[in-house]
């Protein structure tokens, strides 16, 4: 700036894990298959066979019954269909729970939000969370940031600590 004006800009950086791709295949280890006679109308053919089937899956304990169809296969089949579409919809709102959580934690970029200050002509770096100001600003940029991070550690354990004694409190 030819005025000697110092300019201020803001930045976000949000570090998350990489979100997984919502995909489901059903194990065949994690299910449990029953076989029984359907009930209702249907006559002696009912009487015979076992055509209706139950699948259980083991890790979530949900259950499908089906018995819609004459075949024991076809209602397996339609019974697995189902089972697995309800087994996405379930993975899918766990999966929109998490992308609502990380857009919660990532801000607008705002300047009141601002967690640390990097100001170069006064070699200074203020972490606005605690308070701390730490001089030697070309050691912080090449990644020593010990001295910031035991400051931070230190809060969290000390906050942790006050969550715990207003609860005995109670």
């Amino acid at each position: 700036e030819t005025q000697g004006r110092i300019h201020t800009s803001t930045a976000t950086v949000a570090v998350m894990p990489q979100a997984e791709e919502v995909d489901f295949a059903l194990d065949m280890k994690d299910l449990r298959i029953d076989t029984f006679r359907s009930s209702g109308a249907g006559g002696q053919h009912i009487n015979k066979t076992s055509s209706a089937i139950r699948v259980t899956h083991l890790p979530t304990g949900m259950v499908v019954e089906c018995q819609n169809e004459r075949s024991q296969f076809q209602n397996k089949d339609k019974a697995l269909e189902i089972l697995r579409s309800r087994l996405l919809a379930q993975k899918q709102e766990q999966q929109d729970a998490i992308n609502a959580n990380r857009q919660g934690q990532v801000g607008t970029g705002d300047r009141s939000e601002k967690i640390r200050t990097y100001n170069f002509p006064q070699d200074r770096c203020t972490d606005h969370r605690i308070g701390l100001t730490v001089h030697n600003l070309d050691k912080i940029m090449d990644g020593n940031l010990d001295e910031i991070i035991d400051a931070l550690a230190m809060r969290e354990q000390a906050e942790k600590l006050r969550q715990l004694d207003t609860q005995s409190d109670r």
